[in-house]
């Protein structure tokens, strides 16, 4: 049964206007608290291992407790969110486990991924890429204003998810993007004003260049290596913040 607790939902109870969901034929009120809950998460506004008080949650979007545990049963397959039984629901916890879990079946999974995408991808696929590349190159991170970190977070979603959209197995695409958000969330939260020890624009460009050009060995490795070095920088950034 789920109790109260001054912490439940972090910042989102304090000084937040009531937020309004419809259901617009499309995308059910669920589906959208979810998106919402989910982005709260993974930019930390919410925090690892925080409560998530019904009550509270309910009066902050405005939304009756169907809609919430809706939202909330996605975001638990997700992996962001838990339950137990007494406890109600907590933000998932974070730690070096997890992380190192996280990005060793990127490294498999997403790898896999772009290589059955450079096998089925048509020349839409390759444009979408070069498209995916060019907007995020020319889009400016400045760890001073937060609406260019997050514009830059979406872009670079969109990259990494463009270049395994040929695979031609939803599964699998769905099972990286899960991934992915999983590994935004450590990223965002422990790495957003942290000064990276490589050029990642060129990362990024090296990866799309070799995929366009179905160089299958090239491709595959720099895109294991990017998310391999990224990994390491997490891992090495959580220990120096005392996290196990």
């Amino acid at each position: 049964m789920d109790t109260a607790d001054d912490s439940s939902l972090g910042p989102l109870t304090e000084d937040v206007p009531s937020i309004g969901f419809l259901d617009d034929g499309k995308n059910t009120i669920g589906s959208q608290l979810a998106s919402r809950l989910r982005e709260a998460i993974i930019s930390g506004e919410l925090e690892a291992g925080s409560k998530i008080n019904l009550d509270k949650a309910r009066k902050t979007f405005n939304v009756s407790l169907s809609p919430l545990r809706e939202g909330l049963a996605r975001l638990i397959s997700d992996g962001l969110v838990e339950f137990q039984d007494n406890r109600g629901y907590r933000v998932a916890p974070i730690s070096l486990a997890n992380l190192e879990e996280v990005t060793s079946l990127r490294e498999e999974l997403e790898v896999f991924a772009l290589r059955e995408s450079m096998r089925l991808g048509d020349v839409e696929w390759e444009g979408n890429i070069m498209r995916a590349l060019h907007r995020l190159n020319r889009t400016e991170r400045d760890a001073a204003r937060p609406e260019t970190l997050e514009h830059w977070e979406a872009l670079h979603r969109e990259f990494h998810l463009t270049l395994i959209s040929g695979c031609g197995k939803p599964l699998l695409f769905h099972f990286c993007s899960l991934l992915l958000n999983l590994n935004d969330r450590y990223r965002r939260v422990f790495l957003i004003r942290t000064s990276g020890d490589r050029n990642v624009g060129q990362e990024h460009s090296e990866i799309a260049q070799g995929a366009v050009a179905r160089d299958v060995g090239y491709a595959c490795e720099k895109l294991r290596q990017h998310i391999h070095r990224t990994g390491t920088n997490l891992r090495n950034h959580l220990a120096t913040k005392g996290i196990a």
